[in-house]
């Protein structure tokens, strides 16, 4: 068989997005004999490995013509209305995606499925803004109902005389204002299904957030029993969407209870460790999944991921770790803008706490 003959039977899989996470789909998909092409902007960061075509994400014909051109799209980013995604060969699916990237259907569906969440109330105006905190008690935290992430689109409320400005703050548009509770931990399971039915896991991660933003991820988290249920949980969420592919699902620890904070149906921030620290990272795991092979192993060696926002340390000051797997995402230094992570051999605890306090010193 030629090269050309090769090429021509590979399976084209379309991305919508093109940003950090297609990026490392690219990457993983070179290994597993697959063409990757995302749907982006020009600049985007995965055209470091991928073929990257302008495509309007909000237009549902461009997608459409987009997706025509691929045996299956996927998508990085829950924030492509649904409606767009409507007719595609899309995995996961458009209903899935559709509830995960609506936090008062998030949060039903959780409780649908008998998951436990934190208090919560739909708010559509400054009236049942002001009923909720009477239901819900103070402090709460108003989130929008759709996009906003690491922290954005969200209000924390501490008083009741909050409410006015809390709502402005937001837009006035449709929010769930959600109870704040104690917790132990929070922590993220993420699993991938095939499209025969067959479900892996990986380790329960412990996470550390700090203004609403990842910083750090363990894995793994040990406690059999919260395995044990997070699996159970995870299970019966994939099954009820027929989902195909990676979903992660962040849940808060408390009193030896899950509670579901949300879901994401997608290749995840908490996961990038995977990539050294699993025999099969969940990129890889995501494409096999998606593209209808066996899915790989998750064994995992204890990990530790350190995320870099704002900006990459230099190469020059990270290259005399040779304990660290550096990934730079090739973006614009920003403020408060994920545009690397570091990944160690839990072992490694003097560099962790090294480069713990180097990142948080930018």
């Amino acid at each position: 068989m030629t090269q050309m003959d090769k090429k021509n039977l590979q399976q084209r899989i379309g991305i919508l997005g093109a940003g950090q996470l297609a990026l490392m789909l690219a990457q993983a998909s070179a290994a597993l004999d697959l063409e990757v092409v995302c749907a982006g902007q020009p600049g985007d960061c995965a055209a470091q490995a991928a073929e990257v075509r302008s495509v309007d994400l909000d237009d549902a014909e461009a997608v459409a013509a987009f997706a025509q051109e691929m045996d299956l799209v996927t998508v990085e980013s829950e924030n492509i209305h649904a409606d767009v995604l409507q007719g595609l060969n899309l995995y996961p699916n458009a209903g899935a995606i559709g509830i995960a990237q609506e936090r008062l259907l998030e949060k039903r569906f959780f409780r649908e499925c008998g998951i436990a969440t934190a208090p919560f109330a739909a708010v559509d105006s400054l009236d049942d803004l002001q009923q909720g905190i009477k239901e819900i008690g103070l402090p709460a935290i108003l989130k929008t109902r759709r996009l906003g992430y690491d922290g954005k689109g969200q209000v924390r409320l501490q008083e009741s005389e909050d409410a006015a400005s809390a709502w402005a703050l937001v837009g006035e548009v449709p929010c769930i204002l959600e109870g704040v509770v104690g917790f132990d931990a929070e922590v993220s399971l993420i699993a991938a299904r095939g499209r025969s039915g067959e479900i892996v896991f990986y380790p329960l991660v412990e996470n550390h957030h700090r203004e609403g933003i990842l910083r750090v991820s363990i894995a793994p988290f040990l406690h059999e029993g919260l395995q044990r249920k997070a699996e159970r949980h995870m299970t019966v969420l994939l099954e009820r969407l027929n989902y195909i592919g990676v979903l992660a699902i962040e849940f808060f620890v408390t009193d030896g209870c899950l509670l579901a904070n949300e879901m994401a149906p997608r290749v995840h921030n908490s996961g990038h460790w995977t990539i050294e620290g699993s025999a099969t990272s969940q990129f890889e795991n995501h494409l096999l999944a998606i593209s209808g092979r066996e899915l790989g192993r998750t064994e995992s060696r204890p990990t530790v991921m350190l995320n870099c926002i704002g900006s990459m340390p230099p190469e020059a000051e990270t290259s005399v770790f040779p304990c660290l797997f550096r990934h730079d995402y090739g973006k614009e230094a920003r403020p408060g803008r994920k545009v690397g992570h570091l990944t160690f051999a839990a072992a490694e605890q003097a560099a962790i706490m090294e480069w713990k306090q180097r990142l948080q010193a930018r």
